[in-house]
């Protein structure tokens, strides 16, 4: 009573119900027609502790929905206030809505829409706030009462701002890693002050000037488009790292050339392929575009924008950064015998064969992997064990009748149907009621439509949902005619007691127990369910097929008065979507490469060799995913775009830097050494910058975000790799760029010799 009545003090709280102010049925020796005279509770104290505890222990109505089954744990539920200013403004809006949708929406009217909406959009980020501060001060409540029983916390207003909170020190927590470990390694890489503070400084930048714009556009930060921040990080870092070894690798082959000079031709060599990364990567992140969940979309206008914003910000500050800045010493940039690019460019030389099966055979393993890929997600399984959101979530799924909301919606007849029904049987049959055709008539007045025929429908549809092991509270308005019954001695409510029933209850009960329930005016009954959601087993798809295809087969209703809604439908149509939308976007993605490196080599066996290390690291991580049971869901759905935007880089620097290679060289395997000891150095840095720095989402509360960050550093690892082992192979192997030269007795080729270069 007393952690009741200090939440009650709350000024957002509205109400707070729990067993103590709920109407006992059982304690009351009324019957069905004396119901207007109130029940007992447990704080009027006419009540029997004991008879109590029973009708808890028993009730339909409030096990598993405020008691558990063994009295161990019982719920208290808070109402807060009705947001009136929101739901004015929100009426204004839609009423201007229409109009626009009916094209009579004046010009002033169109302005007016506008202002309303950016009312909404104020008056909803001072609500988050306020509730953010109504919780924090529920859970100052619960603290003072930790002492007498486990406390949790759920619902979600709690789930939503705990999941915004995780966000933000998701986004502090990598935006601090980041920063530390990008410093620490441009510094251990280059070894210079300006090389570190060079790609910090284009960082910041890009970040900014893009948080600029989201706010000046309008859009949203969700808590899947929070994550374009670390990958903004990691293309913008991308570039720089290419721009700064092309500078010391020109710096060390032109010693004499000025600062001016060596960064014009730094810029003019790279604008070109960093480019062509950035295109091909926003077409990349396009793809999320075709999907059909809008945060996913606005994830893809977000990251394109980004990427444009980056590319600006990079080609822009590098040249002005450095022409303010005198030359740099000649750097040693000899590379050691035992560094990975030099080991790689042996490997690739000695164990040609091996790569090409070994790399066959993981595609084989991964291309089985994905056929285990699944759509099936947890929203408990979001969180860590160690978290509030988690452990309030387990409580009442597994001991206060689930967590996540499913609504049967049953349809009746029509009034006039019914009269119909009604007057034929009354042809047939000696029921009392049936000699009044008044009643028979009066089948769309409220205390009318409670037929002991639609009753016994309801009743059967409240047995069969309570059958799935799936399901736990079940309420309908079976569950209050079952205590009616019990008040009735046992005995079923014929027609006369029902119409009775509905009139005699008191408003607050009818209100609680009836009206929920019932819509008289739509012929319509409703079934609310909440669904266990922590069962491992769990396939919603398949239990809402089974529900809907039981409910026609087994109980024989019509499929049209049959209809699923709530949460769980919501939330199973999002994840059923995401397997489609993710062929969808992988087929896209693939034809817009294909064609971008068409455009950008102008050959097929070129634009195929390079799609090949595209499609390899997209394809190992939907198999690792599928071999781990990592489910496809809101987050992970955006791996196979990112996939592809981060190998298309690699990819296209390595064959571009190959091209110019064989044509001074004239020699595959010289080509490839050489890429490996210049442009392979640079994918090297920026490789390990984004897997160490992804790999910081680890420390995520939110497991989506842990997801993400691993499977992304996977991604970027898979990608390297096979920038530097496969493709190579592939290259030295098609002879894409046609048959190498006759070579001299001495194995030089001849146009190396011709053009002054022996390497």
């Amino acid at each position: 009573k007393s952690l009741q009545n200090d939440l009650k003090a709350q000024q957002s709280v509205l109400s707070v119900t729990s067993i103590l102010d709920v109407p006992l049925f059982g304690n009351s020796s009324v019957s069905v027609k004396d119901l207007a005279g109130g029940l007992p509770t447990l704080s009027s104290g006419k009540v029997d502790p004991n008879s109590a505890r029973k009708e808890f222990q028993n009730s339909p109505v409030y096990q598993n929905l405020l008691v558990s089954p063994d009295l161990k744990t019982t719920a208290l539920l808070i109402d807060f206030r009705n947001d009136t200013v929101y739901e004015k403004l929100a009426a204004q809006r839609d009423e201007l809505r229409e109009k626009q949708n009916a094209g009579t929406l004046t010009q002033a009217e169109n302005a007016e829409l506008a202002g309303v909406i950016e009312q909404i959009h104020q008056h909803n980020n001072e609500v988050r706030g306020r509730r953010h501060e109504d919780i924090a001060a529920i859970r100052g409540i619960m603290d003072k009462y930790r002492q007498d029983g486990q406390l949790f916390l759920g619902g979600i207003s709690m789930i939503a701002d705990d999941m915004i909170t995780f966000i933000k020190n998701d986004l502090k927590v990598f935006g601090a890693g980041m920063l530390l470990f990008l410093v620490l390694t441009l510094g251990l890489i280059f070894r210079r002050k300006r090389w570190v503070l060079f790609p910090m400084a284009a960082c910041a930048l890009s970040v900014v000037y893009m948080m600029g714009l989201l706010g000046w556009l309008g859009w949203k930060v969700t808590v899947v488009s929070a994550n374009f921040i670390s990958l903004q990080l990691i293309t913008t870092v991308a570039i720089v790292i290419y721009l700064i070894v092309r500078y010391r690798e020109y710096l060390v082959a032109n010693p004499q050339e000025s600062n001016r000079e060596l960064i014009s031709k730094t810029v003019l060599s790279m604008i070109r392929p960093c480019w062509f990364t950035t295109i091909t990567t926003i077409a990349g992140f396009g793809s999320l575009v075709l999907c059909n969940i809008l945060p996913v979309i606005m994830f893809g206008w977000m990251m394109m924008l980004s990427l444009l914003v980056s590319f600006t910000v990079s080609f822009l500050f590098f040249p002005a950064f450095l022409v303010l800045l005198p030359k740099e010493k000649l750097p040693d940039i000899k590379q050691s015998r035992f560094a990975l690019t030099s080991v790689l460019a042996k490997f690739n030389v000695n164990h040609r064969l091996f790569i090409i099966i070994v790399s066959g055979c993981i595609l084989t393993a991964s291309l089985i992997g994905m056929t285990k890929l699944r759509v099936e997600n947890s929203f408990i399984d979001y969180f860590h064990k160690s978290t509030e959101i988690y452990k309030g979530m387990k409580v009442i799924d597994q001991k206060l009748g689930g967590t996540t909301p499913l609504d049967v919606l049953l349809d009746f007849n029509s009034p006039e149907e019914n009269a119909a029904a009604d007057n034929s049987d009354a042809e047939s049959t000696d029921d009392i009621f049936n000699q009044f055709s008044e009643f028979e008539n009066a089948a769309n007045q409220s205390k009318y439509w409670f037929t002991t025929d639609k009753m016994d429908s309801i009743k059967s549809v409240q047995k069969y949902l309570e059958s799935y092991k799936e399901t736990g509270k079940v309420m309908s308005l079976a569950t209050i005619l079952n205590v009616a019954e019990k008040l009735n001695g046992g005995k079923p409510l014929d027609n006369f007691e029902l119409a009775l029933l509905y009139t005699k209850v008191p408003d607050e009960i009818k209100d609680i127990l009836i009206k929920p329930y019932v819509s008289v005016e739509n012929n319509q009954a409703r079934f609310w369910i909440r669904v266990k959601d922590s069962q491992k087993n769990l396939r919603r798809n398949e239990l809402l097929k089974n529900i809907r295809k039981g409910l026609i087969d087994k109980l024989g209703l019509n499929p049209q008065n049959i209809h699923l809604a709530g949460v769980m439908v919501l939330y199973n149509n999002m994840l059923q979507s995401l397997f489609g939308s993710q062929i969808v976007t992988l087929g896209i993605t693939m034809l817009i490469l294909t064609g971008m490196f068409l455009l950008l080599f102008r050959s097929i066996k070129i634009a195929f060799i390079a799609m090949v290390p595209n499609v390899f690291p997209v394809s190992v991580v939907l198999g690792v995913m599928g071999w781990l049971n990592i489910p496809l869901d809101i987050m992970t759905i955006t791996i196979a775009s990112i996939s592809m935007g981060i190998a298309v880089d690699t990819t296209i620097h390595y064959v571009h830097r190959f091209r110019n290679e064989f044509q001074q060289s004239g020699s595959y395997t010289e080509s490839m050494k050489l890429c490996h000891a210049s442009i392979g150095r640079a994918m090297y840095y920026t490789s390990l910058t984004i897997i160490i720095g992804f790999s910081i989402l680890s420390l995520s509360n939110f497991i989506p975000s842990v997801h993400f960050g691993l499977l992304t550093a996977l991604v970027m690892f898979i990608a390297i790799l096979a920038a530097l082992t496969l493709l190579p192979q592939l290259l030295m192997w098609l002879k894409p760029f046609g048959r190498e030269p006759n070579r001299t007795a001495s194995g030089v080729p001849r146009t190396a010799i011709l053009s002054g270069r022996t390497n």
